[in-house]
């Protein structure tokens, strides 16, 4: 297996130097904080449902917070997590639009035929319209929901937003990547176009305002403009720290020793959004929320690792099946669990959520069938064990085929060609193509081209379609058993089997020309009527130009211009 050279370093050296050593259970990143006698006492009782406060972050990775060992400053989110409790063994999706459906669902995406990809701009495509959501289950218990920051779950038809799916409010974007000050998307050359809304109308007059800064700013405005004897439930979806790295330049100054351009940047913003959750709680604080409020904090997926995050020791970065991918940062901090200050290794998944934080409201699930998550605040609030055993990570029969993967290699049971992965108890089994693999060193990311590359290729030519690590003696799955234990690889396949018999048909149509934003005023939104229907049934066509997706100044130019003729326009009529 050849090892590329980098910046001075192999990954041989790297392994004999001991940097690939970090010690799981070191005191000083993820172990409990000693426990304040005082605190022994029960926490106050629920005398009424608690206020939730949902806060998921993009792109943020695994290393990229300040218990963790990360060299970026969160003191906010260090302070939550020591009083609150860590989540060691918290696991999310590896791109946006699955960890999103899977939160606001409860359901895995096979179960929602959003097992491929991401929701695109101009696809016909968005969260199946039967699922009864989170906010909707929380609004049958009482409870006023609002939304704010980056909804990435579909908009091609009214139906499809977040004023429709179950939140009161919303004030925040469609798509899944804009500018943090101007809010414009580019989905290709020439397809650019504004995307800011407050409720179902575009919200032109906010642009120029930071969005990490607009948004912790309307969760005050919302708190202040309600009052906290009835409960509210507001999700907090930054859009940070996703590109394009843009930050104050104060925030920038802090890091200004880091060598590396896009890890400053990124730090940068990280800290940003770190005192953005300062206000929040601020807030809940100054207007009587905050003693009877349940806090959890939660990223989306892996830190993309060429975009300045860093997702060491965990091997892989974003849009992989590796740890890196998919092991997300998680805390829940609230004055009302009953053993605070520790560290949680019960197994937790994003799917979780929506059944715990609906028991937590009072909520009604028995009209709710077929939930892939669990109740797990007594394990988190109380120590006890997780109910959860098993993760489905995914399996996406679209994603390119693994080159060496056959039906036989999977027992005659089971195509190893087959992008998917599993974990039961200890064992974590992929299969197909994980994506590119390898451990990143943050102080290995430098300004020079194809560095990280020749470190992430290190992988990419062996010969393998199926993997199968025991995750909790080897978090870092330095150690591949497929072949020591071919016993395990053949009951986890089986499990494989048993979910894809369950899966729905995958939802991944084509784009369609009608969601330019230049038919709707320079903005992105919906395009589709309500008595179009569903445009994705019949096709599960791949996007032809999905790989070639681009940002420039052209069309940023040209998004601005439209914009300032539809304002003109809109001060003559």
């Amino acid at each position: 297996m050849a090892v590329y050279a980098l910046t001075g370093f192999s990954l041989v050296s790297l392994l004999s130097f001991g940097y690939l050593s970090w010690d799981w259970m070191k005191p000083s990143l993820v172990a409990d904080v000693a426990t304040d006698p005082m605190e022994k006492s029960p926490p106050p009782s629920f005398t009424r449902p608690p206020h939730i406060i949902f806060i998921l972050t993009d792109d943020q990775g695994y290393h990229d917070i300040g218990y963790h060992g990360s060299d970026i400053q969160t003191p906010t989110l260090d302070r939550l997590a020591a009083e609150g409790v860590k989540l060691e063994n918290y696991y999310i999706q590896p791109i946006c639009t699955p960890s999103r459906s899977q939160l606001i669902t409860g359901r895995y995406q096979i179960h929602t035929g959003l097992q491929h990809s991401i929701i695109r701009p101009r696809q016909p495509n968005c969260l199946p319209l039967d699922q009864v959501t989170l906010p909707q289950k929380l609004q049958e218990a009482g409870y006023s929901t609002h939304m704010v920051g980056k909804w990435h779950l579909g908009f091609y038809k009214k139906e499809c937003l977040p004023t429709r799916r179950g939140f009161d409010t919303f004030l925040g974007s469609l798509t899944g990547n804009v500018d943090y000050y101007t809010y414009d998307n580019c989905d290709g050359p020439g397809v650019c176009g504004y995307d800011l809304h407050e409720g179902e109308d575009v919200a032109w007059d906010q642009s120029g305002k930071y969005s990490t800064f607009l948004y912790a700013q309307r969760v005050s405005k919302i708190l202040a403009s309600r009052s906290p004897k009835e409960p509210i439930f507001i999700y907090v979806a930054f859009q940070a720290v996703h590109t394009p790295l843009q930050s104050p330049k104060e925030y920038i100054y802090r890091y200004r020793s880091m060598g590396n351009v896009a890890r400053r940047k990124y730090a940068a913003m990280v800290t940003c959004m770190d005192e953005a959750v300062k206000n929040i709680t601020w807030a809940l604080k100054k207007y009587g929320y905050y003693d009877n409020s349940v806090i959890v904090f939660s990223t989306d997926n892996g830190g993309q690792t060429f975009s300045g995050g860093s997702n060491w020791p965990l091997r892989g970065r974003k849009g992989t099946y590796w740890e890196g991918g998919v092991r997300g940062i998680g805390f829940v901090h609230s004055p009302l669990i009953k053993r605070k200050r520790r560290t949680s290794r019960a197994l937790v998944h994003i799917t979780d959520w929506y059944p715990t934080l609906v028991s937590l409201a009072r909520g009604n699930l028995s009209n709710v069938q077929g939930l892939d998550g669990y109740d797990v605040w007594p394990a988190i609030s109380e120590g006890k064990e997780s109910p959860r055993t098993e993760i489905l990570h995914n399996i996406d029969p679209l994603y390119n085929h693994a080159k060496y993967g056959s039906l036989e290699d999977g027992f005659g049971i089971w195509n190893t060609a087959v992008q998917a992965s599993i974990r039961v108890g200890e064992w974590k089994l992929l299969t197909g193509d994980p994506g590119y693999s390898d451990w990143i060193p943050p102080q290995t990311l430098t300004n020079f081209p194809g560095s990280w590359w020749n470190l992430e290729r290190l992988t990419d030519g062996l010969r393998k379609s199926v993997w199968l690590f025991n995750i909790t003696a080897d978090p870092y799955e330095r150690y591949d058993l497929s072949e020591q234990r071919p016993d395990v690889v053949r009951t986890l396949l089986m499990r494989l089997v048993h979910y894809n018999r369950t899966a729905i048909p995958v939802r991944y149509p084509a784009e369609n020309p009608r969601a330019h934003p230049d038919f709707n005023g320079g903005a992105w939104g919906p395009w589709a009527s309500e008595e179009d229907g569903e445009e994705w049934e019949g096709g599960w066509e791949p996007l032809k130009s999905r790989n070639k997706k681009k940002k420039c100044k052209i069309c940023k130019l040209r998004s601005f211009f439209r914009k300032l003729n539809t304002r003109l326009m809109s001060n003559r009529i």
